[in-house]
């Protein structure tokens, strides 16, 4: 996908070379958390959390929201880059960084577009950047964690080694696999304006586990869909191949193929991001309409 260098004016920071330490932030799933136990609540206690995250998937997990946690002093890590605080060292530490923050500009100036065309009010989150611990609002940054995003700071937060992880790991390789995060969180953030996430947390508060669990995934199947957007809204930008390896990496991140992979066996009540069908399904109704209006996952058959 042939994406423009980014904006200098995006809203980026940068914690690689400082240690997060302390607390960690409680559940709400965002792009590849599937173990059960790890998002059945949000507001689930962090420890627990992370706990599980490593034991079950040692990768690909974050939070959506949740409880924060006592934040001890940062530690230098040995080893990872250090960047200037201005816009454009950070984002050129390494390609895995210009890639992330392009990306990320090129979601901000299209949802902020459609915001505009629909009368809506626009606000625009940050891209964290972090190296193994970091620390954000919502508590610990984990690079076990994978990329999430935080609603109380408005944050998305990456590790860039993820995107190693991404292909090896999963087999999703390519640009457009990684453009596929970051518009993932991004419409996380989308959901968060909209007050969409505040509903489903209400749900996971007051609800079974199985309705919480219910309503995560169609949390996430819309912000899958809500990616879909953003690449249709960016039509003309897209190479052969793109489609394909979005569809990959929808595929490879399914509730149903991580488990059987972690565990060996399907529990599809304990779901909480969707089947590798789903995830592709909505992906693709994004892509093919490139209309927000089109991602309603909350009403009728996902």
């Amino acid at each position: 996908m042939r994406l423009d260098d980014f904006d200098p004016n995006i809203n980026v920071e940068d914690q690689r070379g400082q240690g997060g330490g302390g607390g960690f932030g409680g559940g709400g799933g965002l792009l590849f958390g599937l173990v059960p136990m790890i998002f059945s609540r949000f507001g689930c206690g962090g420890v627990a959390v992370l706990l599980a995250v490593m034991f079950f998937f040692g990768g690909g997990l974050g939070m959506l929201g949740g409880g924060g946690g006592q934040s001890g002093a940062p530690t230098q890590q040995v080893g990872q880059p250090r960047a200037g605080t201005d816009t454009q060292s950070i984002c050129s530490v390494n390609p895995e960084s210009k890639a992330a923050c392009n990306a990320f500009s090129s979601a901000d100036k299209t949802w902020a577009a459609i915001f505009q065309r629909n009368g809506q009010q626009f606000q625009q989150p940050k891209l964290v950047f972090y190296g193994g611990n970091g620390q954000s609002g919502c508590g610990a940054a984990q690079s076990a964690m994978g990329p999430f995003y935080c609603p109380r700071d408005r944050g998305v937060y990456l590790d860039t080694s993820f995107f190693a992880e991404l292909a090896d790991k999963f087999g999703a390789k390519g640009d457009f696999a990684q453009y596929y995060v970051i518009a993932h969180e991004f419409g996380h953030h989308i959901q968060n304006l909209l007050g969409t996430s505040d509903q489903v947390s209400r749900i996971q508060r007051s609800g079974s586990e199985v309705e919480g669990n219910q309503a995560s995934v169609k949390l996430e199947l819309q912000a899958d869909c809500y990616a879909g957007v953003w690449a249709a809204q960016n039509r003309d930008r897209l190479e052969p191949g793109d489609i394909e390896e979005g569809m990959t990496a929808a595929r490879a991140i399914g509730d149903d193929t991580l488990q059987k992979q972690s565990q060996g066996r399907v529990v599809p009540d304990s779901f909480t991001h969707g089947t590798s069908a789903q995830r592709m399904k909505w992906l693709r109704v994004g892509m093919e309409s490139g209309d927000p209006n089109a991602c309603n996952t909350f009403e009728g058959a996902i």
